[in-house]
């Protein structure tokens, strides 16, 4: 029987130690020194992450794979309360893209170095272009829009979403990642009106190097307005074939969990299996530990990390899901059969202690199930989509070297 791959990110699960973080900021000051887990693992340590959880950090399953050894070789800090005997694959891999975003990240992984800059948006206000806006407008089928600025997600439509509701007009907002961001009422504006406005603008948004346009959907009146799980995002093609075309070319199927779909532009994909959090994911990836098919890849993205506890700095909200994500694993690694490979990593860092609101530039963690105990030292990020390849029997592409 083929043997079965899953590569699963673990969004923004840095470890530090990224060798060019002094060339990438938060708040006009580099990250160096930022370290996802190691910070996490001390406030945890030292009680000053106790909401909702209590004492140091508790990890057993990524820990006994090698995560504290991955972490101390990408930079030298320890895991406070951690410390397990390797006894999987584990190493560390630094990123080669010069971004520290979702597609760049997933892409490298996924085999592809993004070979381009990235375009953002600098300006905290009136962030883009009169030519844009006008564009957007009219697209949207109004006299304007709303925003136009640098704004969390949930604290922008709290702000805006009165005006939008009297208005009819989109709010479209940006951040320090490369994206074009609009939010708009799903039941006033409309859920379909919304991802046509995205999807009619996003190929202006690509030829201007903009990584991705999002449609962020909202329900709810002034005072309680709640996003809804209907995000979509239209994402720029990968310059080239990835891991996920790779496998299907070769005649697998492919299963993609959460937004790998739009990150990849839904290329290379078989099926697609979508929720509402990350609960719902971790349903379809234990799932399908039952039910994929030989010689298949499972591709997925646990958002939660990132998007909920990393941007808002909110440590205790971080090690809880980090918490929950290990014991899931419980219930998923026993699901592996012999000869499959189950491989952990991360795409990015997002220290919640560190300043700013943006993602931390930092090598991420390689942890592999399946395979016996195998130390790979520092890699790059396009070798873990080589190595996948490599252990599927699929031919390869791209810079990457398979380390299995």
């Amino acid at each position: 029987m083929s043997p079965r791959a899953f590569l699963i990110v673990m969004d923004s699960v840095g470890i530090g130690g990224a060798p060019d973080a002094d060339a990438f900021f938060n708040d006009g000051v580099p990250d160096t020194g930022a370290n996802t887990l190691a910070h996490i693992a001390q406030a945890c340590a030292e009680g000053r992450a106790d909401a909702g959880r209590a004492g140091p950090l508790k990890l057993p399953h990524l820990d006994a794979l090698g995560l504290s050894a991955a972490v101390e070789l990408a930079s030298g800090a320890t895991l406070s309360g951690l410390g397990a005997v390797p006894q999987g694959l584990w190493g560390a891999a630094s990123e080669v893209s010069r971004g520290k975003d979702t597609p760049s990240g997933h892409w490298e992984l996924a085999g592809v170095p993004v070979p381009w800059d990235w375009h953002y948006f600098k300006e905290v206000e009136n962030s883009f272009p009169p030519d844009l806006v006008d564009f957007v407008a009219q697209a949207a089928g109004t006299t304007g829009i709303l925003g136009n600025c640098h704004a969390p997600g949930t604290a922008i439509i709290e702000r805006l979403g009165a005006e939008h509701l009297r208005t009819g007009w989109p709010i479209c907002y940006t951040s320090a990642d490369s994206v074009f961001q609009i939010a708009a009422h799903e039941e006033a504006f409309g859920l379909d009106r919304l991802l046509e406005l995205c999807r009619a603008i996003a190929p202006r948004l690509h030829q201007m190097k903009v990584g991705r346009v999002i449609a962020r959907p909202f329900i709810g009146a002034p005072g309680a307005f709640t996003r809804t799980p209907n995000r979509r995002d239209f994402a720029i093609e990968p310059p080239a074939p990835t891991l996920l075309d790779w496998v299907q070319d070769a005649g697998r199927v492919t299963h993609a969990i959460g937004k790998i779909g739009d990150i990849f532009s839904h290329r290379g994909v078989t099926h697609l299996h979508k929720g509402k959090n990350d609960a719902d994911l971790m349903a379809h990836l234990i799932a399908l530990g039952d039910t994929a098919e030989p010689g298949s890849l499972t591709f997925a993205n646990f958002v939660e990390f990132d998007s909920l506890y990393g941007h808002r700095r909110d440590v205790a909200g971080y090690a809880r899901a980090l918490e929950e994500f290990d014991a899931a694993l419980a219930r998923f690694l026993p699901k592996l059969r012999p000869g499959d490979l189950a491989l952990f990593t991360a795409d990015h860092g997002n220290d919640p202690t560190w300043r700013g609101t943006d993602h931390t530039r930092e090598r991420v963690p390689v942890l592999g199930c399946g395979i016996g105990l195998r130390a790979v030292g520092q890699v790059g990020y396009a070798d873990i989509g080589a190595s996948v390849a490599a252990h599927l029997g699929v031919p390869a592409q791209g810079p990457g070297k398979s380390f299995l």
